[in-house]
């Protein structure tokens, strides 16, 4: 027990372990450790407030801490504790502070427009009394009414105001108005001002616009009113005083204060600052260690107590080359803990599935990564991510081929590649972050663009006598229109690639569509065969006969019956230059096979060859459907009868290979269900040799797409503006080419080929062997550790 941390700890260092959870009937509130726990996720919560104070205040963490020194976890608990006391006080006592400051902003603009209604008032009154004085007594209709000179005359009859003022919202101020109307029946008199700039509200510390308001009212029930409305629309209300030399007094001392106070703040500010600065030189290791130790008790939560309660048992997946490493790791926990006993470590013979484990590196994770997102490899399947390092970018250059597309995407890549280890530590988009995680498949595509490009002879779409001159020559002066029908053979074939003179002639399509379908077809044949072969391996393997002989070899004989041959008729009528009609051929190979082939005959024996190929694919049908099911349910009934035992001292791949085929003797034998999944699976395998093969032709049609955009663009945009002899037309022209060409050909179409890669991969190639029903190997190691996983 006293070396079960620093065990673990070494072993997450390590990280080759991946951990059993052995209390799942226990909740994680009942395990061992959850008091750990429980700490740990209070001192991440500490450290998050931090975080969000520091980003607040526009403080980054120090990547590297100022001094790297053992801290224990106790006092960091503790220092924890204290600087959340201390940055919690400081806040509140800044909020408080900054609050009162924002209300003697608010009431400094109330005395000052106040005033000014006040100052205004006065003076009217003043002028509206000399007025008065001034006019004769008896002065007919313009002379005031009895009861004015009366209230004048005498004071005791002058009704007395009181007043409210304050600040309401600039929004609200118009409801305002009209609520305290209709509440008081029109009995008060409102002033209102408008404030120039926003102000902050004391409450919600955020910038509002306000009016600076002063109610007139009479009466202790008008008042009542007045305030209840006051409170409901959210208007600070703020003293007043009548008298001027009173409110110059009250202007100074609200000046002394928020000068007082803004200095207060700024010292309070500058303390936190320094505080948070403080803390952000150790923040990552501080932050580091919690997670390491919040990681660490979870997995001592996995652990399972002895019954003694004096040791602790763990069950764990380990790749069997880790197996010195994790012994060396163990005897150093156990003699840094100082511990009496040391840890024991034994190898465990078990009918689980282990989980699979790929060593990778930067170059081959992202193949692998295509592979995985189909479905993870089951134990020591054959792993299709080898092959796809190679096949992924070949197929993508068949779609993609232009040497000098393919030399723009290289280009790319190679400054990913250049600034990986910059660009590694930086936080990028979406796209860019997956980009950049792709690198090394964009160079090889790119890479394969280019030798594809070459042999299509496309460069921007302009072919190029790279390799030599072509083979064809005009036989006289009248065929400068590079027609095929004037030309003759002068020379040797062109050594690499199309011939240039192909492009621009009259044939060029039907050539061109005619190369590319067919060799899709060839390159789908084979691709389809090698996955038929990789299944050949598993079952071997896993020691599988029943899948050798009655899934592999019909299989073979199936697809290559079909296909296979008219592969062959594909080479064979590129050797022989025959006119034969392919279409032809295959479709009376079903319909009429006893027919003669006529001109269509490409060698002798060829119509005796189709009859036996098409009574194996005939006969291969049934093979795949029926011995398997009856072989399966005669295996199960020998079992049952006691007829077949097994040794006592099995191997592993024995072991192994009676938990990957279900022969558990408890399993119940459903042989209806057995000969469904076969019926299923034979169904599925013969109509899909037909759509998978057509499904190939997607490189001829991609192909053609992309060679066709290219010539568009090169022929409608570039010549075009060049044939116009002006400058200003051809700048234009040029730039629209370079915006097309990035934006539809090196990024659409470089989309478009990747995702028919992967379809090809993951539905043509990879279902013809490769389960993908395992789970991946996820060891326990700090180095995989992110701040999700608070």
């Amino acid at each position: 027990m006293e070396s079960a941390h620093l065990t673990v700890s070494y072993l997450g260092e390590l990280g080759l372990l991946q951990f059993k959870d052995l209390n799942t009937e226990k909740s994680p509130f009942q395990r061992t450790y959850a008091a750990q726990i429980r700490r740990c996720g209070e001192m991440a919560r500490k450290l998050r407030l931090f975080k969000e104070q520091m980003t607040k205040a526009t403080i980054l963490p120090s990547a590297m801490p100022m001094t790297i020194n053992h801290i224990d976890f106790d006092d960091l608990e503790s220092r924890l504790g204290e600087l959340e006391s201390e940055l919690m006080e400081i806040n509140a006592n800044n909020e408080k502070l900054q609050r009162t400051y924002n209300e003697l902003l608010e009431y400094m603009l109330v005395l000052q427009k106040a005033g000014e209604f006040f100052h205004l008032a006065q003076s009217d009154a003043t002028a509206q009394q000399r007025e008065i004085e001034a006019r004769p007594v008896g002065g007919g209709l313009e002379s005031p009414l009895l009861l004015e000179q009366e209230m004048l005359s005498d004071p005791s009859k002058q009704v007395k105001l009181g007043f409210v003022s304050g600040l309401v919202p600039k929004e609200k101020s118009m409801v305002f108005e009209r609520i305290l109307f209709r509440a008081t029946r029109g009995n008060i008199f409102l002033k209102q001002a408008i404030v120039d700039e926003p102000v902050t509200d004391p409450v919600s510390g955020e910038k509002v616009a306000k009016n600076v308001f002063v109610i007139f009212y009479s009466g202790e029930r008008a008042k009542s009113k007045i305030l209840k409305i006051c409170e409901a629309f959210g208007a600070n209300r703020y003293p007043f005083t009548e008298d001027v030399g009173k409110q110059m007094q009250m202007i100074n001392e609200v000046s002394g204060k928020i000068s007082e106070l803004k200095m207060t703040i700024d010292v309070g500010l500058t303390y936190r600052d320094n505080l948070l600065k403080n803390i952000s030189f150790q923040f990552e290791q501080w932050n580091n260690l919690v997670r390491k130790e919040k990681s660490v008790y979870h997995t001592l939560n996995m652990l399972s107590l002895d019954v003694t309660k004096k040791c602790l048992v763990a069950e764990s997946w380990s790749p069997v080359f880790a197996t010195n490493q994790i012994q060396d790791a163990l005897q150093r926990a156990t003699f840094d803990s100082k511990s009496q006993v040391g840890s024991i470590f034994r190898v465990l013979h078990t009918t689980e599935l282990p989980p699979t484990y790929f060593r990778t590196n930067k170059f081959t994770s992202a193949f692998q990564e295509i592979v995985d997102a189909y479905g993870i490899a089951k134990y020591q399947e054959a792993n299709p991510g080898v092959y796809t390092i190679v096949t992924f970018p070949f197929l993508f250059a068949v779609m993609f081929g232009d040497w000098g597309h393919g030399l723009c995407l290289l280009a790319a890549t190679l400054y990913f590649i250049l600034q990986e280890k910059k660009l590694s530590s930086q936080k990028l988009g979406d796209i860019m972050e997956m980009t950049f995680g792709g690198r090394y498949v964009i160079m090889m595509m790119a890479v394969f663009s280019i030798y594809t490009g070459f042999i299509y002879n496309e460069f921007f779409s302009v072919p190029f006598d790279i390799f030599g001159s072509s083979a064809y020559a005009c036989r006289d002066a009248s065929c400068r229109d590079a027609t095929t029908a004037g030309l003759i053979k002068v020379r040797p074939a062109y050594p690499f690639g199309v011939d240039p003179i192909w492009y621009g002639s009259r044939s060029e399509l039907p050539f061109l569509n005619s190369l590319k379908m067919k060799m899709s077809i060839l390159l789908g044949v084979a691709q389809m065969n090698l996955g038929i072969m990789l299944s050949y391996f598993n079952a071997k393997f896993f020691r599988n006969n029943l899948n050798v002989w009655y899934q592999f070899v019909p299989q073979l004989i199936f697809l290559n019956s079909l296909f296979g041959y008219l592969s062959l008729l594909i080479i064979v009528k590129w050797c022989t230059g025959s006119k034969a009609d392919l279409y032809h051929v295959m479709i009376y190979m079903f319909l009429s096979p006893t027919d003669d082939l006529g001109e269509n005959q490409l060698f002798p024996t060829q119509k005796l060859l189709q009859l036996v190929l098409l009574l194996l694919a005939f006969i291969s049908v049934p093979w795949m459907l029926l011995p398997k099911p009856f072989l399966l349910k005669k295996q199960h009934q020998e079992r049952h009868h006691g007829q077949s035992y097994a040794p006592l001292q099995s191997t592993d791949v024995d072991v192994l290979e009676e938990q990957n085929h279900g022969s558990h003797d408890d399993e119940e034998f459903e042989f209806s269900e057995v000969f469904v999944h076969q019926l299923i699976h034979t169904i599925e395998f013969v109509l899909g040799a037909v759509s998978n093969t057509a499904s190939y032709l997607r490189l001829w049609a991609l192909s053609l797409a992309h060679s066709e955009l290219s010539t568009v663009f090169y022929e409608k945009v570039l010549l075009l503006a060049w044939g116009y002899n002006n400058i200003f037309i051809l700048i234009i022209g040029v730039i629209v080419f370079v915006f097309a060409t990035i934006g539809v050909l090196l990024v659409m179409e470089t989309l478009s080929a990747f995702l028919h890669a992967l379809r090809l991969h993951w539905v043509e190639f990879q279902n013809k062997f490769y389960e993908g029903d395992g789970y991946k190997f996820a060891p326990f190691s700090f180095a995989l550790l992110t701040d999700e996983d608070d």
